[in-house]
């Protein structure tokens, strides 16, 4: 199958909500009801920033993607949004003691085999609110079942 980009961004989103104990909006700001800390300061927001395709031909079952997010780490100082985008860098890279990754993505039919920082902005502020700007890559396969 295809890279699906909403059920890896439905992933990352949960990864990064569980992980940091802070709730995650897709696109815009989380909602009121989101879980597990609605809209109140800090949170994150994810914007999936597209991908490419690689691997196997076209119209092979298998199918590799190097999928690209910005995480944007909101808070109402700007040490609170460095605080997030901390929590953010470990929610998606800290390791267990094992070597593996300590937060999994877990998305249906795809199995996430690198993840790496593209980028980061450090804290900037806009009407009185900071965001911080972190852009991550992941490396994805979509491997036969």
């Amino acid at each position: 199958m295809t890279v699906q980009g909403r059920v890896l961004s439905l992933a990352v989103q949960a990864a990064l909500s569980g992980a940091t104990g802070r709730s995650c909006g897709y696109g815009v700001a989380p909602a009121t009801a989101d879980k597990p800390s609605g809209n109140t300061i800090p949170y994150t927001v994810l914007y999936p920033q597209g991908g490419t395709a690689s691997g196997p031909p076209f119209g092979d079952s298998q199918a590799d993607g190097r999928m690209v997010y910005q995480v944007s780490s909101i808070g109402t100082t700007a040490e609170q949004a460095e605080w997030m985008a901390d929590k953010v860098r470990v929610a998606l890279f800290g390791k267990s003691v094992k070597g593996d990754f300590a937060t999994a993505i877990v998305a249906a039919g795809h199995t996430v085999i690198g993840r790496e920082i593209d980028k980061e902005d450090g804290p900037v502020v806009s009407n009185g609110v900071y965001s911080y700007i972190s852009r991550v890559v992941l490396h994805v396969t979509t491997p036969d079942s």
